[in-house]
């Protein structure tokens, strides 16, 4: 009973959004990021991005004017991801906080003497577990153009891997998915890349090395790439590219080589 009312609820949300067929094709055009999207994945994604902008809080930082075109964008990327996992995945938070570029969060931190330590850096985004999304807008502006960098893709990769906890790189599996494998995957893959980020002769063009500070920023960056530049991925890591595609139930490089 309470999954049909959920349901009829939700549709009811659908049905009664005011935003027009040219507001969603100007959002899906200014998306390259969203190419070769059959029409029943565009109607999926379009369906799933109201509500995701019906249940989650926009909220302007810094002066920042927000309008409907600037949600829409963040809301189409967010829910890329979440295209075949349902709005489920983004449950227990609400806001989503945008500023104007990146923003300085002050953090503590003890070393092992115990002192208490304060430090800023400037970020372009940020998840917390259980809190809200912190993005930048000009950087979530830019994401989306099949360069391999996507903040908002990014981002939300986080909330994800923190569906079981702080996040590590260790999302939940489906059941049909086999743990093993995932761990032996990224396992080996982290370690590689790893190494090779050690050497500046040895990187890779469009892959970003901040991957190898942790396992949780490695699934997060290669997630980016995952959606951005699958090519580039299963070139060099086709392991990673499977549990990826098994883990998002999606196949972005067939769905890219369509057009």
């Amino acid at each position: 009973m309470l999954k049909a009312f959920q349901q009829w609820r939700r549709r009811r949300i659908i049905k009664r959004s005011t935003i027009t067929s040219e507001q969603w094709s100007q959002a899906f055009a200014a998306l390259p990021l969203l190419t070769g999207l059959t029409d029943k994945d565009k109607q999926r994604l379009q369906e799933l991005a109201i509500l995701f902008m019906h249940y989650k809080s926009f909220e302007p930082a810094q002066g920042l004017v927000l309008n409907q075109a600037m949600i829409m964008h963040i809301a189409l990327q967010a829910c890329l991801p979440i295209l075949h996992l349902g709005l489920q995945a983004y449950d227990g938070w609400v806001s989503i906080i945008i500023y104007p570029q990146g923003f300085l969060p002050q953090h503590s931190y003890m070393d092992e003497a115990g002192v208490m330590h304060e430090e800023q850096d400037h970020l372009a985004g940020e998840a917390w577990l259980r809190g809200p999304v912190i993005l930048g807008w000009e950087d979530a502006r830019q994401a989306g153009e099949l360069d391999g960098h996507n903040l908002v893709v990014h981002e939300f990769a986080h909330k994800l891997d923190m569906q079981n906890g702080v996040a590590n790189g260790y999302p939940p599996l489906h059941t049909e998915m086999d743990r093993e494998t995932w761990v032996a995957a990224f396992s080996q893959a982290f370690a590689h890349f790893s190494e090779r980020c050690q050497s500046p002769s040895q990187t890779i063009d469009d892959l970003d090395c901040y991957a190898a500070t942790s396992p949780a920023e490695f699934f997060a960056v290669f997630s980016e790439v995952f959606f951005e530049r699958p090519a580039l991925l299963k070139q060099y890591y086709p392991d990673v590219y499977l549990q990826l595609s098994l883990y998002y139930r999606q196949d972005p490089l067939s769905r890219l080589n369509r057009v």
